[in-house]
């Protein structure tokens, strides 16, 4: 029953949004499966994950930015949701890590929603003021 508050929700981001993708995955037992997104400074990130099929219905999930720094971690984890905007221009990158299970694949479902890339302010020091 929540995938019916879910879904108008959903429509709606994804209206404003300007890309969104969705994926299932299977993350093997003892490994980690990793996804990299390069942003600009000031991109909204949206991450919506679901652990749909495998043992416990858990995974660890670990967003870190282009300084290695952590900007989300959950460790065993049935499903969640993650905002961030991002801090400076670089390649992000997703994980769901299944290293705790000893024998269980796990399938996950998730998307990832960018917002649009922040325009430079015409007239402000530092922007690109290029005319034609």
């Amino acid at each position: 029953m929540i995938w019916q508050s879910i879904i108008p929700f959903s429509i709606i981001l994804a209206l404003t949004l300007k890309s969104a993708s969705c994926y299932y995955i299977t993350v093997d037992a003892h490994s980690e499966e990793c996804f990299f997104e390069k942003m600009t400074s000031g991109t909204k990130f949206l991450l919506l994950f679901e652990v749909i099929e495998g043992g416990f219905l858990d995974i660890d999930v670990k967003i870190t930015g282009p300084d290695n720094k952590e900007i989300y971690k959950g460790d065993r984890e049935s499903s969640g949701k993650s905002t961030f905007t991002a801090p400076m221009d670089g390649t992000y990158t997703l994980c769901f890590g299944n290293t705790m299970s000893t024998m269980t694949p796990k399938m996950v479902m998730f998307s990832v929603d960018l917002g649009e890339t922040p325009k430079p302010d015409v007239g402000v020091p530092g922007a690109d003021n290029a005319t034609s």
